[in-house]
């Protein structure tokens, strides 16, 4: 009787050692996997903040003033995606739209935002028939995919959300559905001034929000330009 229940003791034991012995394994197997996880996590992230380097290198995560016409033309042709806003000076929706673009382009670092002053790109403005200001153009894989003029797409008041104009531009596929979610790579583009300029500041805005007309009252072909705002006020319309 007492050398069946030693038998049952050692059993027992034996089958409690062989437990353990699997707990441990499955542990470090665990251990592995997740060293393994971390390590290609580790890289992922690596080649995400060179790629962030190289596109802000770029000026992505700003949005910047082009002066040049043919440069204009050359960014919006190669670029993956690329935000244009076509703006005057005098009109105070193209400010109001500055003002929100500012705030998304850090964001969106894989979108290119730009802003150009009409008057410096008259041959695009003649080809993309663009008649009322603010007006943004969206292109995707060098491709005009779709518009934005004035805000009646964004609320149809001057002061509607910048998540507005955030929804509108993802329904066209120009910016991701989320924004960048990493914290490192988002300080990479806010820490800097998100706005700037190129080959010089002619579409600086003034102090006084104004701008001087030319002397002789000089006009650019006879094309009009207008505001988004009012049809029958003439303040609001520029010869282009």
């Amino acid at each position: 009787m007492s050398t069946d229940k030693r038998r049952d003791d050692t059993t027992e034991k034996e089958e409690e050692e062989d437990v353990d012995v699997d707990d441990i394994l499955d542990k470090l197997e665990d251990d592995l996997s997740l060293a393994g996880y971390r390590e290609h996590r580790l890289e992922q992230l690596k080649r995400q903040m060179e790629n962030a380097r190289d596109l802000r290198e770029i000026d992505h995560g700003k949005y910047t003033e082009i002066t040049d016409e043919k440069e204009v033309i050359r960014i919006s042709a190669y670029e993956k995606r690329c935000v244009i806003h076509f703006y005057h000076r005098n009109f105070q929706r193209c400010t109001i739209m500055h003002n929100h673009l500012e705030k998304i382009a850090p964001k969106y670092f894989q979108t290119r935002f730009l802003r150009v002053f009409v008057e410096n790109v008259p041959w695009l403005v003649e080809k993309l028939a663009i008649k009322v200001l603010p007006c943004l153009i969206v292109f995707v894989d060098g491709v005009t995919k779709d518009r934005i003029v004035g805000f009646e797409e964004v609320g149809n008041s001057d002061d509607f959300e910048t998540a507005a104009l955030e929804l509108r531009l993802k329904s066209s596929g120009v910016i991701s559905s989320t924004p960048n979610s990493m914290p490192t790579l988002r300080s990479m583009f806010t820490n800097d001034e998100t706005t700037g300029s190129r080959t010089g500041n002619r579409g600086s805005k003034d102090e006084d929000g104004s701008e001087e007309e030319e002397e002789g009252g000089e006009r650019r072909g006879g094309r009009k330009i207008r505001s988004a705002t009012r049809r029958d006020d003439s303040d609001d319309e520029f010869d282009l």
